[in-house]
Formats: structure tokens, C-alpha cells, sequence
């Protein structure tokens, strides 16, 4: 669904490239996960398929199509995108800012139809955001604000989505929600790609880790192959052992205490 084919991006006044050559797919009906140390090239995934950053080798594909020469408005209709950062412009109520998922369907001048208003509700529903319909978004705290963002996203429909640290400012209650609808979501069908931190809830949830370092994938596959405490210590510089999660026997990553120098 989404692929990423040897994708090098380079920032001005960098010494190295942010990416380069990383490969790897997002396939329909699978939650793919990125991770990595800060400064891995986490987000520039992101603005890469967003059109953010420039390209300076390889590609971001939707399916065999190159995204560089789509048109934004289809590529919308078929994928959803949460930023990791993103202010309110407006004191929009946040029945209206979810209801700009839409937007790729309804255009300037279109009322939104049945199916939209039907859309619209199931991603209220799934994120439990109906208590705040009828508050701006900027009297939100930062946990509501990313729910909310989530269903607007979630409205949005298409095969895909694209989610950057998206359990920012939530309790652990609501980052299990969020992963549980997530994980919902690839079962049903679509390709979930996830930017996250949280290894330890990736390793639960995600059918296939992509872990990047200094711009490059250090390793990919099932959880319990991207998992290794060799591989993780090189990557992050910090000791640490790899155990299994009691609940679900997903490994798990414990990192170690340092005793400070004299």
C-alpha cells in the first residue's frame, strides 16, 4: 500500500543525510510500526509523504504510483495523516474540526451527505470524544486535542493511515485505546503506519517494526526480531535486556539503571 523505495532526504547545513536508502512497506490489513532513538529520521518518514521535504533519492509510493506527481485531493481520499505537532488556528468547535476529515470528499460548496454524517459519527464513537463535541478546540487539553485529531483522521476514511507519536499527552488508559483502535483498524483492512516511542506498546500491537538509526533501518520485521537487546543497546546507547510481557508474552524492552560516577 504505502512503500518507501531507497528514500534519501537531506536537510540544508546537515552533515548527514536524514534518510538514506531507507526501503520498507506499510501493507493493507498489517499496523507497521517505526521507532527509533530522537533524530532517527522518525518524522521526516512523515513530511516525506506529505510533501514537506524535499526528495533527494528514491521515492514514496501509494501502491505503484510515485506520490511526488499525484494529485494532493486523491492522495487524501485514500490516506489519513496525524501530525506530531499541529496548533488550532481557529477556535473551531470540535464537531466542525472533525468534520474536516471530509473535506477531500465535500470540497468548498458541498453539504456533507449521509455517508459523511455516518463517517463523522463512527469516528466520534471510536475515539470517545462525544462529550467535547460542542467545545472549541482551543479550550482542550493536550490528551483531548490529540483524540480529537485522531477522529478527524479516522473520519477521513481511505486504506490508510499515518499516525506521528500518536499517544502524545495521553494517559495509559487512552494510549491502549488508541492502540487498541489502531490494531482495530489494520484487522479491518487498512494500512496503519505508526511513529512511535513507545516500544514496549509497539511490540504489543504492531505486526511488523521498522527501526531506524542515523537514517538508516537497523532492523524490520515481526516484533521478536526487531526486539533484541544487541540490537536495541547499539541502536539507543544504553544498557538494557529484552524480557516477555507477562500479559500477552510480547517482548519487552527494560532499560537498565547507570551507577553514576564518582
Amino acid at each position: 500500500m504505502i512503500g518507501f523505495r531507497d528514500l534519501v532526504v537531506r536537510y540544508p547545513r546537515r552533515p548527514a543525510a536524514a534518510l538514506d536508502g531507507v526501503s520498507f512497506d506499510a501493507a493493507r490489513g498489517r499496523l507497521t510500526a517505526v521507532v527509533g532513538p530522537n533524530g532517527s529520521g522518525k518524522s521526516t518518514l512523515v513530511r516525506a509523504l506529505l510533501g514537506r521535504v524535499a526528495i533527494g533519492g528514491g521515492s514514496v509510493r501509494l501502491d505503484d504510483a510515485d506520490l511526488a506527481g499525484g494529485v494532493r485531493k486523491e492522495i487524501a481520499r485514500r490516506v489519513a495523516v496525524v501530525t506530531q505537532r499541529e496548533e488550532p488556528a481557529f477556535p473551531l468547535a470540535v464537531r466542525d474540526y472533525v468534520m474536516l476529515g471530509r473535506y477531500p470528499y465535500l470540497g468548498m460548496w458541498r453539504g456533507p451527505s449521509a455517508a459523511d454524517r455516518a463517517a463523522i459519527a463512527r469516528a466520534v464513537e471510536v475515539t470517545e470524544i462525544t462529550q467535547l463535541l460542542d467545545r472549541s478546540v482551543t479550550e482542550l487539553s493536550g490528551g483531548e486535542w490529540q483524540r480529537v485529531r485522531l477522529a478527524r483522521a479516522v473520519a477521513q476514511g481511505g486504506e490508510a493511515i499515518v499516525l506521528d507519536e500518536p499517544t502524545s499527552f495521553l494517559d495509559i488508559a487512552h494510549e491502549m485505546a488508541v492502540f487498541e483502535l489502531l490494531s482495530h483498524l489494520a484487522t479491518h483492512g487498512m494500512a496503519v503506519l505508526l511513529v512511535s516511542h513507545q516500544l514496549n506498546l509497539v511490540a504489543r500491537f504492531a505486526d511488523q517494526m521498522v527501526l531506524l538509526h542515523q537514517g538508516r533501518v537497523a532492523a524490520s520485521g515481526a516484533p521478536t526480531a526487531v526486539m533484541q537487546g544487541a540490537i536495541l543497546e547499539r541502536v539507543y546507547d544504553w544498557p538494557l535486556v529484552v524480557t516477555r510481557d507477562p500479559a500477552v508474552g510480547a517482548p519487552a524492552l527494560v532499560p537498565l539503571r547507570v551507577r553514576p560516577r564518582a
